[in-house]
């Protein structure tokens, strides 16, 4: 990686994640936002810019300063320690390129009704282009549908990107809320 790059990435400023972008018009407006492995808060940034309140967690203490820029930021080691929100639910939790499975169900629990989950991270076929190559690393073949099982899912990709070139995994899934009002309406592209 470059000077640049690293400086880019150290303040949270490169672009978000194409797939968080797509889908980003299905978090109702103004709700709270949480990022999971945030890093320096390149799409907290994306959300505050939209008018959501955003809380991001990383155990990076350089990437939580920077995030915390635009929002709560909560340092903390999710694979080793407790998980620091207990008891809280967002209308979006987002997660990019981090998967540590025994997380996957507290990840989904987090999503209020109404609430969009946006996932997208490295799949199985990786370790063929390059890093993360580790099986742990990696989600095989329908693994976020079946986390997902208790949502409903609006998009799903499993499948091979080429710049950069690498394998993914992402869904858009949402928990429906329980006010009466079905079907709910879940458009597939930003409404004009």
């Amino acid at each position: 990686m470059n000077f640049e790059a690293t400086i880019s990435s150290a303040r949270g400023t490169e672009a978000p994640s194409e797939w968080v972008r797509r889908w980003s018009h299905l978090v109702p407006p103004g709700a709270a936002v949480l990022d999971v492995a945030c890093g320096a808060g390149r799409h907290l940034r994306w959300f505050h810019g939209r008018g959501h309140a955003v809380t991001g967690i990383d155990r990076d203490p350089l990437a939580v300063q920077a995030a915390a820029a635009v929002g709560e930021a909560i340092a903390a080691d999710i694979e080793n320690g407790p998980w620091p929100l207990e008891g809280r639910a967002f209308g979006a939790v987002v997660v990019t390129n981090y998967l540590w499975r025994p997380l996957l169900p507290t990840i989904v629990h987090s999503v209020a009704p109404g609430g969009v989950l946006l996932y997208e991270t490295f799949a199985s076929g990786n370790e063929t282009v390059g890093r993360p190559a580790r099986p742990d690393f990696l989600l095989r073949p329908g693994e976020l549908l079946t986390a997902c099982a208790a949502l409903r899912v609006v998009a799903y990709e499993d499948g091979f990107l080429d710049a950069p070139a690498r394998f993914v995994q992402r869904i858009t899934a949402v928990r429906v809320a329980e006010d009466g009002l079905s079907p709910a309406r879940h458009p597939l592209c930003a409404l004009s």
